[in-house]
């Protein structure tokens, strides 16, 4: 593959930091995402194309060969490793509830009977599914360029109660948020890859090896320094 040949990676278009930022035509995207993505097409002498596409496209768009990788928020779970292959993990999160400051949401018993907002087909949505009684709101699934904007939407307007996402999402918060706050955090240890057509085991090589690279050798921990420097760094470097 020509080294000029662009590495096209498919995310959504949002504002999400500490992940990511919308794209701009001055700035590309800014963000840990963004931050990796550059790393590893330094490490493969190419340069980054974002495809971007709403959530619910991202996989179909990799599938068909419109983007060489999904590197977007994705967990690995069972049902995403049915339809794409993922490289070793880029990044570790555990998953919180957000709620509406002053709600007395701060468990999952605290639940039983509210509206909780998680995107459909995640490990949020999963981990959901496991508080009692709690009336499960999906997003994501109508094509929106912006999901965690409009869960955050939702529970500022009180259409959801609660919302639940990597703790990672939340960070820009901060702890001073006169509409939110943090209810609690499960440490489920959420594991990010990127997910590569499972008809392109090549293009999933070339990727997995590169992560590899450069998480022993310390350039995807001063990335993850730059942007997520609150969240403890996940992985063992050489």
């Amino acid at each position: 593959m020509s080294a000029a040949t662009p590495l096209r990676l498919a995310c959504l278009d949002a504002e999400a930091p500490p992940l990511f930022t919308l794209w701009s035509a001055e700035h590309g995207r800014l963000g840990f995402e963004p931050a990796v993505a550059e790393i590893l097409a330094a490490e493969l002498g190419r340069p980054v194309e974002w495809v971007r596409v709403p959530w619910d496209r991202m996989i179909p768009a990799v599938q068909a060969h419109a983007a060489d990788a999904v590197l977007c928020g994705q967990g690995i779970t069972p049902a995403r490793q049915a339809q794409v292959d993922f490289t070793r993990p880029y990044a570790v999160f555990h998953e919180s509830v957000l709620v509406r400051r002053g709600s007395g949401i701060t468990s999952a018993q605290d639940l039983a009977g509210r509206r909780v907002a998680a995107i459909d087909g995640s490990t949020n949505m999963a981990l959901a599914e496991t508080f009692d009684g709690a009336v499960l709101v999906g997003f994501g699934s109508d094509g929106s360029d912006d999901v965690y904007g409009d869960m955050l939407a939702a529970l500022e307007t009180g259409d959801v109660d609660a919302v639940v996402d990597d703790d990672v999402v939340f960070v820009p918060l901060g702890e001073n948020d006169p509409r939110f706050q943090l209810a609690f955090t499960v440490r489920t240890g959420n594991r990010w890859g990127i997910g590569v057509a499972k008809d392109r085991p090549e293009v999933h090589a070339e990727l997995d090896a590169a992560l590899a690279r450069v998480i022993e050798d310390g350039r995807h921990r001063a990335a993850w320094d730059e942007w997520l420097p609150s969240l403890d760094y996940p992985f063992k470097e050489a």
